[in-house]
């Protein structure tokens, strides 16, 4: 949509106010500016709208709007005057509008900040969160605009409008006035504020999952009129998976004869079908799929997943008829999945889904599995099956043009059936977004991720998404943050989803180790203490030991204080006549399994060689009752919140609340089995690490305010003199001067040093720090490289430093081309390098590292989002594998690691109060026992780079 030559050429259109977002009850919609072009739209509209809706809007009895109203309604300056308009299809479904008032009400050109605001919202869309979202999306622009108050006048009996303005979570007043509530909203966003709005995001994205997931009826568009091809396949399956809603067939090749296939009714359009159509999914070609999105779309299907290839994974021409597609099924308020998808599975007693090309639906279980993969997702499907895993819910979305791993995990979050998630992903559309979904998700439950296409550099065929620079060593430690676990490789997924859904949490990483083979117990009991775990002498019950015997020796592990989880190895018994026997399988499998059963709830995990019929004894399942959780519950939301309130999980109540730390027995689930020792080693380390992740989690730390040496009015004047009125997109790096009075503000005090163009200059410079001092080149090539030669320390007096300034330059080069610079010495400690960097798709990130080859060469560095809280500055230091050198190794005296850690906050301060300051470098910060000194600083500012995780709630634009 764009603007007419009437509208102001001062003020384009404003299209990056145009955004597709979710509704309540999970459909989609548009905001969009409205513009001249909208008089017709906004006839319409207005005569849809119920009378009492009118008369709450105008006070007054207004059945038609006139060619003033129309007139005034449809042109805007996009500045004191703005109107969004929510759509479906070409249609307006609601409207809002501020304009801009003086402290009389009276109309005001900026600066003014206060705006009056009005809606009107269709009666048929009413109750669907519309104004909500409406709401959102006008604040942000009129903050934008520079307002910062909306001032509004509502009817006491218009209870709705009333409500949309109190459970929006900003500051407000209210009062009673002349008959009509006046209502003022202070637009400043609030931490309320921002709880309310991811609070609605949740339940809006969950709700359009459920409707993928769970559909009254069906409709396979494609199915073919003979067995074979895809739409056959997806409908052979559904029926096969005895789905218990409506299926339908539709083919426009069907002949007018034909009324059924496979027992089911057979149409040639969706139109034909004069039932409700929840689900569609699209097995046609691709040329064909805006003809069937059509047809979906104007008969009331709320969701598709498209099978059809032929889209982003074949180049420009693909990825744009993508984006059409997303556009065309958005503009009917439909979601999708795909395209290029392999299909969805709901193995839900009440459902009973499999829109998909799997040939058999999974066996119910507590797992939910997420792949953007066919093919992986056909090889995880097989092999779950295989270890007698059961799903709740399988998702293969292909291409994942609008629906992605985000939405799944709103779902998750709060779905009673899934216990773990599991997620196989080749891309991040928006990290931002994956890491604060992932954070809360796993305070409830497991979340496993594999990352592909970690080292490609680019993203895998058919995925739009933002481009991260950071390392991939630096993504796996922001998600070990957010408390998901990073796995490998999908044997790796789903190793450690089998021992999370079928067992509780441990308490710690004290191991018990028993079987029949003092060797298979050696192999576990070395890779316990490769993954970091705490193992106990292996128990050897020997060869001989019957079911009875491993029985009563799990028992004894599983009741003792000392141990938090078994593991449990086991080789075929050797008969009398040499040879060995694996046929006591589910023997052996019903002894631990009562042992277990009758124990404390602790983690048990099987190792075992080639005995028959083990695994799949373990795993057959002891109830539907999921296993207690010892240190942190597993527990979901009891029920959805009220429809406009914060997120209330029933327990915890969020990612920081306390878990229970009771242990008491419960019913056990399946235990895994494994066929390596490494593997069920493996899978418990992660499941301690998670354990542990969890229990920090109720103790998340704060984040320190430094307010008594903290400036943070005058470091945004230094960044806005800096920058200037127009900056460059590029940025631009601070001299040493300007980053240490930026520095300077947020308390971080960076030792100054002199310019040494000769050795006169030098001299003069030592003498004004005093001795000892150090000579340093600053030429970008030299920078950092003590190994060069390119440093000189302690000199004591002049002619020392003239010495090392005539070396320098004899084996360097000129001064002129090595930049020297004199500093006084600091004390001797530990060098360590503080940075932090804003990047565009997962935002500011803070690192630490010991200086030189360990973070260097080695990649020791740990890293950490921002902004970081006490505890997350105290794990960055311990977390380096050289950290021991800070604590005092082999001797030395340990540094102070609490001045370090408050520079770190400091710099996570300064980066989240200014994004315009892109990038920090400290290095190198020098570590003694008592204090620090920061020696070197770079800085670089730049314009911000846009934040959608703190805008209004939308979908990824096309």
């Amino acid at each position: 949509m764009q603007p007419t030559p009437e509208q102001s050429p001062h003020h384009a259109y404003p299209d990056h106010w145009e955004a597709d977002v979710v509704l309540r009850d999970g459909g989609t919609a548009r905001i969009r500016p409205i513009t001249t072009d909208d008089a017709e739209r906004l006839v319409s509209f207005y005569e849809q709208v119920s009378d009492e809706s009118k008369y709450y809007r105008f006070f007054a009895p207004y059945p038609r709007l006139s060619a003033k109203d129309v007139h005034r309604f449809t042109h805007h300056d996009y500045v004191d005057r703005v109107g969004l308009a929510v759509t479906t299809g070409d249609e307006f479904i609601a409207t809002v509008r501020f304009d801009r008032i003086d402290a009389q009400g009276r109309p005001a050109p900026a600066p003014a900040d206060e705006a009056e605001v009005a809606f009107l919202v269709q009666d048929a869309h009413q109750g669907r969160g519309v104004a909500s979202a409406l709401l959102e999306h006008i604040a942000a622009v009129a903050r934008e605009r520079g307002i910062r108050r909306f001032a509004a006048e509502v009817l006491p009996a218009n209870n709705k409008m009333i409500k949309v303005f109190r459970d929006a979570g900003y500051t407000q007043q209210r009062s009673f006035e002349d008959g009509s509530v006046h209502l003022t909203l202070d637009l400043e966003p609030t931490a309320e504020s921002l709880a309310v709005q991811r609070g609605r995001e949740q339940r809006a994205e969950s709700r359009s999952v459920q409707r993928l997931l769970a559909p009254g009826s069906v409709a396979v568009v494609g199915t073919g009129r003979t067995p074979g091809g895809v739409g056959r396949t997806v409908l052979r399956n559904l029926l096969g998976s005895g789905y218990t809603g409506r299926t339908y067939a539709v083919n426009r090749a069907f002949g007018a004869d034909l009324t059924e296939i496979d027992g089911v009714p057979a149409h040639r359009s969706v139109g034909e079908i004069h039932e409700q159509v929840d689900l569609a999914v699209l097995a046609v070609p691709a040329h064909r799929v805006p003809e069937a999105v059509a047809d979906c779309g104007e008969h009331g299907v709320r969701g598709l997943v498209v099978l059809s290839a032929g889209y982003a994974e074949r180049g420009a021409e693909g990825l744009e008829r993508q984006r059409e597609l997303v556009r065309q099924a958005r503009s009917y308020g439909m979601r999708i999945i795909g395209p290029n998808a392999f299909g969805i599975i709901n193995t839900s007693e009440a459902v009973r889904l499999n829109a998909s090309l799997a040939p058999e639906s999974p066996a119910p279980g507590r797992i939910g599995l997420f792949t953007q993969s066919g093919a992986i997702g056909i090889a995880l499907l097989s092999g779950l099956h295989r270890r007698g895993a059961g799903l709740s819910t399988f998702i293969s979305a292909g291409n994942r043009a609008d629906v992605s791993g985000n939405d799944f995990l709103q779902y998750w979050y709060e779905d009673q059936d899934t216990d773990v998630a599991l997620l196989y992903l080749e891309s991040l559309g928006n990290p931002r977004k994956f890491t604060r979904l992932a954070r809360r998700t796993a305070a409830v439950k497991p979340v496993v991720v594999v990352k592909g296409a970690r080292h490609s550099g680019t993203n895998p065929p058919g995925h739009a998404v933002p481009v991260s620079r950071i390392p991939d060593a630096t993504v796996s430690a922001l998600m070990r943050q957010a408390g998901v676990i990073r796995v490998d490789t999908v044997t790796e997924m789903v190793d450690a989803g089998l021992l999370l859904a079928g067992q509780p949490l441990p308490s710690g990483p004290r191991v018990a180790i028993l079987g029949n083979s003092e060797s298979l117990g050696l192999l576990t009991y070395d890779a316990c203490l490769a993954e970091g775990l705490r193992p106990r002498p292996p128990l050897d019950l020997t060869t001989a030991a019957s079911p009875q015997d491993f029985r009563d020796a799990l028992s004894g592990a599983l009741g003792d204080q000392t141990c938090d989880a078994v593991i449990v190895t086991a080789i075929p018994w050797v008969g009398e006549n040499g040879e060995a026997e694996t046929g006591d399988g589910e023997v052996l499998a019903a002894a631990l399994r009562e042992a277990a059963a009758a124990g404390p709830a602790k983690p048990v995990a099987v190792v075992h060689v080639e005995i028959g019929g083990l695994a799949e004894a373990l795993a057959a399942a002891a109830g539907t009752v999921a296993p207690a959780r010892t240190g942190a519950p597993r527990t979901a939301p009891a029920a959805p919140p009220a429809a406009d309130a914060a997120p209330a999980p029933a327990t915890p109540p969020a990612a920081d609340a306390a878990p229970d730390t009771t242990s008491t027995p419960a019913p056990i689930g399946r235990i895994p089995a494994y066929p390596a020792a490494e593997r069920a080693v493996r899978a418990l380390a992660e499941a301690v690490k998670y354990a542990q992740w969890r229990r920090q989690a109720a103790f998340p730390g704060k984040v320190p305010d430094f307010d008594d040496t903290v400036d943070e009015a005058g470091a945004a004047r230094l960044i806005g003199t800096l920058l200037g009125p127009a900056p460059d997109p590029r940025g631009r790096p601070l001299t040493h001067d300007e980053a240490r009075e930026l520095l300077g503000s947020y308390g971080i005090s960076v030792r100054p040093t002199l310019p040494a163009p000769d050795p006169e200059a030098a001299a003069g410079a030592a003498a004004r720090l005093g001795y000892p001092v150090a000579l340093k080149t600053t030429a970008p090539h030299l920078r950092h490289r003590a190994d060069l030669g390119g440093v000189r320390l302690d000199l004591a007096n002049e002619s020392e430093l003239r010495r090392a300034y005539g070396e320098l330059t004899e084996l360097l080069g000129k001064p002129a081309e090595l930049l020297p610079v004199v500093q006084a010495m600091a004390p001797r400690g530990v060098d360590t390098v503080v940075r932090a960097s804003i990047d565009a798709a997962a935002g500011a990130v803070l690192s630490f590292g010991l200086a030189g080859a360990p973070s260097e060469l080695l990649g020791d560095t740990a890293h950490r989002l921002v902004p970081a809280t006490d505890r997350d500055a105290a794990e960055l230091v311990r977390s380096i594998k050289a950290a021991p050198v800070l604590f005092g190794w082999r001797g030395s005296a340990p540094v102070d690691t609490p001045a370090l850690e408050e520079l770190l906050l400091r710099v996570s301060r300064l980066v989240d109060d200014h994004p315009e300051v892109v990038s920090i470098a400290l290095e190198p910060v020098v570590v003694a026992t008592q204090g620090l000194t920061v020696l070197g600083a770079s800085v670089r500012l730049a314009p911000p780079p846009a934040r959608s995780d703190l805008g209004p709630r939308r979908l990824p634009s096309y």
